[in-house]
C-alpha cells in the first residue's frame, strides 16, 4: 500500500500557523513513509472563498518548503460535487440515509431541549426528496464506533449518543462531513492527520466510509494549538497568519523548526536542530496528545538564532525586500536612489548580532540612507540634558581635527572629550548616537559614523547643536 495523506484546507482567509503545523506533519510523514502528499483545496463555501487565498495558500507552502510540483494537486473539492451527491443517493437507496423536514424548532418542542440531538422523528416516515428536506444518515442504534488514532489511541463513542446527523441539505447539496469523505475515498488517502478539533467529527466519518463500503483511513489528530492564557488560537484575537510572521522578517527554516516543536520535541536536550534532523527524527506516533503552546518570544529568539547563523552574505540578501519594499512589505522610509549597498554591506554584520526578525534592519541603518535622521523625540529628551551642547561643541571640535577617520580613533576622542568633563563612554557618546541616528539604541556608535563618514557626521552633529540653542 502506498501511503497518500492530504492537505485540505479552505480559502477563506490567511494561512493559518496551526494549518502550516498539520501540513508539514503530514509532509514529513508521506516523505518517511515513500508516499504522497495531496493538496486539496475545500472551496465549497462560495460565499467566502477568493482566489487569492488560494494563491495565498499555495505561496505559503512554497514558502515552508512544499513547493509547488513537489506534491499532487491542488485539486478542489467543488470539482468533486458529482461524487458527493452519488454517495449520498448511494446511502439513501442502501437503506442509511433518510429524508427529514423537521425543524430545530420541532425539535426543540418535542424534546424540551434546545440542547437535545434531532429525536430520529423522521426515521420511518418515509419522505421523499423534496425542498427543505435534509438527508440523515441512520446511525446504529447499538455497538460502538472504535476509532483507531496514531497519536491518541483508541477514542471509543457509543453509536447510540450520535445522532442521525445531516448529510445533505434540503437543496441536496452534501455537508462537510460527507464531502470530506468522498474526497477521501476518490482520492485514496489511506492517512488522516488533521487538528484535534475534527476528532468530534471522527466517529461519524468513520461510520460513512463503513456505509460506503470503504475501509477507513488511519487517523492522527494532533493537539490544538493554544495562546499564553491556553486558549485556541483565534484568527480574530491572536497573531495566526503564517503571511504576516514572513513579512515581518520570520525565517522559513526557524518557522519549519518552530512548528515542528509544538507537540514533539527531537532527541536530546535540543530544540533548534536542522531540517534533516527533524525529518529523520519525527515520529507520529510520539506526538504529545497535550495542546501545544504558540510562543511567539520563543519563535522570535528562535528566529534571532536562525539569523545570526546565516552568512553574511545570505543575511544580506534576506533583508534585500525590507531594504526596498514589496507587494505585501511596506517601502523604507529612504528614496531608492539614496540607498548605498556599499554602506549597507559594512554594518550588516552588526546589524546581524542585533536583530531577531529581518524587518527590524529598517530602523537600524535609516540613518545611513536618509538626509537627516528621523529623531525619536523621547531619546531626544533624554540624551539633550544640561551639558549636552558643551559636550556637542567639543565633540565637533575634536572630530574636525581627525587625521584619520576609522572606529577606534572616534572611540578614544569622544572618550577623551568626555573624561575633561567627567563623563564616562556611555555618557558622552548619549548625545552624540542621537544627534547622528536619532536613536539611544542601535548599531554599535563608532562603527556607525565610520561608515557614515566625515561631513555627514558633523553636519548632523553640527545641527543637532544649534537645535539646542
Amino acid at each position: 500500500m502506498t501511503v497518500r495523506v492530504r492537505f485540505a484546507p479552505s480559502p477563506t482567509g490567511m494561512f493559518h500557523v496551526g494549518g502550516a503545523r498539520s501540513a508539514l506533519q503530514n509532509w514529513i510523514y508521506a516523505r518517511q513513509q515513500g508516499g504522497v502528499f495531496v493538496l486539496r483545496i475545500e472551496d465549497t463555501d462560495a460565499a467566502r472563498n477568493k482566489p487569492e487565498w488560494t494563491e495565498g495558500i499555495l505561496s505559503a507552502l512554497d514558502w515552508i518548503g512544499i513547493e509547488r510540483g513537489s506534491y499532487e494537486g491542488p485539486y478542489f473539492q467543488s470539482s468533486y460535487a458529482g461524487e458527493h451527491r452519488a454517495a449520498a443517493q448511494r446511502l439513501h437507496d442502501a437503506g442509511r440515509a433518510y429524508y427529514c423536514d423537521c425543524t430545530r424548532e420541532a425539535v426543540q418542542a418535542r424534546t424540551g431541549s434546545q440542547y437535545q440531538g434531532y429525536d430520529g422523528f423522521c426515521r420511518d416516515r418515509g419522505l421523499e426528496a423534496g425542498e427543505g428536506r435534509a438527508l440523515r444518515f441512520r446511525t446504529p442504534d447499538e455497538g460502538e464506533t472504535v476509532v483507531v488514532d496514531l497519536i491518541r489511541g483508541e477514542p471509543t463513542f457509543e453509536n447510540k449518543l450520535i445522532e442521525d446527523f445531516v448529510i445533505a441539505r434540503g437543496d441536496g447539496s452534501p455537508v462537510f462531513l460527507l464531502a470530506n469523505v468522498v474526497d477521501d475515498m476518490t482520492m485514496g488517502i489511506t492517512h488522516v492527520i488533521r487538528a484535534e478539533e475534527h476528532l468530534p467529527n471522527t466517529p461519524k466519518q468513520q461510520l460513512l466510509w463503513d456505509a460506503l463500503g470503504v475501509k477507513p483511513p488511519v487517523w492522527a489528530h494532533v493537539p490544538v494549538v493554544v495562546n499564553e492564557k491556553r486558549q485556541k488560537l483565534s484568527k480574530r484575537r491572536d497573531k495566526v497568519a503564517l503571511e504576516a510572521y514572513r513579512d515581518e522578517g520570520y525565517l522559513a527554516g526557524a518557522m519549519r523548526n518552530y512548528l515542528m516543536l509544538l507537540g514533539w520535541a527531537p532527541s536530546g536536550d535540543r530544540e533548534i536542530v536542522p531540517w534533516s534532523v527533524i525529518e529523520d527524527e519525527f515520529r507520529l506516533e510520539e506526538v504529545n496528545p497535550s495542546p501545544a503552546f504558540f510562543d511567539e518570544k520563543k519563535l522570535r529568539a528562535f528566529n534571532g538564532e536562525y539569523i545570526r547563523a546565516l552568512p553574511v552574505e545570505e543575511f544580506v540578501a534576506a533583508c534585500q525586500p525590507w531594504l526596498t519594499g514589496t507587494d505585501t512589505i511596506a517601502p523604507p522610509p529612504w528614496q531608492p536612489e539614496e540607498f548605498d549597498a556599499a554602506a549597507f554591506a559594512a554594518v550588516a554584520p552588526l546589524a546581524q548580532t542585533r536583530i531577531a526578525v529581518l524587518s527590524e534592519i529598517v530602523p537600524n541603518v535609516d540613518f545611513l540612507f536618509l538626509a537627516d535622521p528621523l529623531i525619536d523625540e523621547a531619546a531626544w529628551a533624554k540624551a539633550m540634558k544640561e551639558g549636552a551642547a558643551d559636550l556637542l561643541d567639543a565633540a565637533v571640535a575634536a572630530f574636525e581635527a581627525l587625521e584619520s577617520w576609522d572606529a577606534e580613533t572616534l572611540k578614544s576622542t569622544l572618550e577623551a572629550v568626555g573624561a575633561e568633563r567627567g563623563l564616562k563612554l556611555g555618557k558622552a557618546q548619549a548625545p552624540v548616537r542621537v544627534a547622528v541616528t536619532g536613536r539611544t539604541v542601535g548599531l554599535p556608535l563608532f562603527e556607525s559614523l565610520e561608515v557614515l563618514g566625515r561631513e555627514r557626521t558633523l553636519t548632523r552633529l553640527r545641527a543637532a547643536r544649534v537645535r539646542l540653542v
